[in-house]
């Protein structure tokens, strides 16, 4: 006759007390998740109430993981205490609606050559697709986001630009640079609450009834100087700046804006915008700024959230006594 009180040793589905390796292992994988929580203290401290703008862009807008890591990233900062700010471009999706509708497309000097009927695809993508996405995937969390263009309220202001190639200035059409900034629209969004999501697209300031393609990363610059902004975040399809590409044992983790001035003409054209965004924010008065690879999903909140941060910062001062009050890492 079978025992009608099986042992532990006997019930297979016994489960028994923890061996001291289980315990060991346990209290680690407990340790290890509280370290990173403390970890984020000082930084929620540090950020909490303060406006954070965001430049989203590159790769990370056309995979479907990475967009949706990005909107967890923004939500989290909301709910975190931190007034998120979204600023987008949107080259690929542009490139492509232009191929589609038969609409030819040229690049000189890393800028896009807009006419009229190419600014209307412009407008169209930005503010009629990509922005209402990203609104969409973030208020799946809660109605927080909220799309403005730069066309609105008076949001930017644009002006012309061309490209000099050898010497030779070239024309680019309805492309400008951003040269003056009216935060209200987006300062009203933040007090009541809301997460900007903001297309760069600016009116032109010698004829307000045209808009310009304007450059996203710039943009976002400009804008985090005008909301007076703790932090940019730029993301990008790297990990970071490289003083010597492509010695990927070159990659920068800090550096100075006096430091980053003399090495930008000697950087990639594809990192010269980017970089120069960084530059403009923190000379214009912004903390810090910081480019990360935004192919890693939650790259955003290692960069907000942890010591080391990831990819490369800039500062105003090579000082370490600077580094300290105004990193997040």
């Amino acid at each position: 006759m079978a025992d009608e009180n099986p042992t532990d040793s006997e019930n297979p589905l016994s489960t028994g007390d923890p061996t001291e390796a289980e315990t060991l292992a346990l209290r680690d994988a407990v340790a290890v998740k509280a370290g990173t929580l403390i970890e984020s203290l000082p930084w929620l401290q540090r950020f909490h109430g303060r406006t954070m703008v965001i430049k989203f862009g590159g790769n990370a807008m056309v995979s479907e993981e990475l967009q949706r890591a990005f909107a967890q990233d923004i939500v989290y900062l909301h709910y975190a205490g931190i007034r998120p700010v979204v600023v987008h471009g949107g080259g690929p999706q542009i490139s492509a609606m232009l191929d589609r509708l038969g609409i030819a497309s040229e690049f000189r000097g890393g800028y896009r050559v807009t006419s009229p009927e190419a600014m209307d695809v412009v407008r169209m993508v930005l503010t009629g697709s990509i922005s209402r996405d990203i609104v969409r995937r973030i208020n799946e969390y809660g109605p927080l986001a909220a799309g403005i263009s730069g066309e609105d309220a008076g949001l930017f202001v644009g002006r012309r630009r061309g490209v000099v190639l050898d010497g030779v200035e070239h024309d680019l059409g309805l492309v400008g640079d951003v040269i003056s900034v009216d935060p209200a629209a987006v300062l009203a969004q933040l007090d009541a609450g809301r997460i900007p999501v903001v297309s760069s697209i600016a009116p032109d300031s010698d004829d307000p009834t045209q808009s310009l393609n304007v450059n996203a990363d710039a943009a976002a610059a400009a804008l985090a100087v005008a909301v007076g902004a703790e932090k940019l975040v730029i993301l990008t399809d790297v990990p970071g700046l490289y003083a010597d590409w492509p010695d990927r044992g070159s990659l920068v983790s800090h550096i100075a804006s006096d430091e980053l001035a003399a090495l930008l003409p000697s950087l990639e054209s594809g990192m010269i915008p980017k970089m120069t965004a960084c530059l403009d924010a923190v000379r214009g008065g912004v903390p810090k700024a910081a480019i990360i690879d935004g192919r890693v999903p939650h790259s955003m909140l290692l960069e907000v959230f942890t010591s080391e941060g990831v990819g490369t910062e800039v500062v105003a001062s090579a000082d370490p006594r600077d580094r300290e009050r105004t990193s997040g890492r």
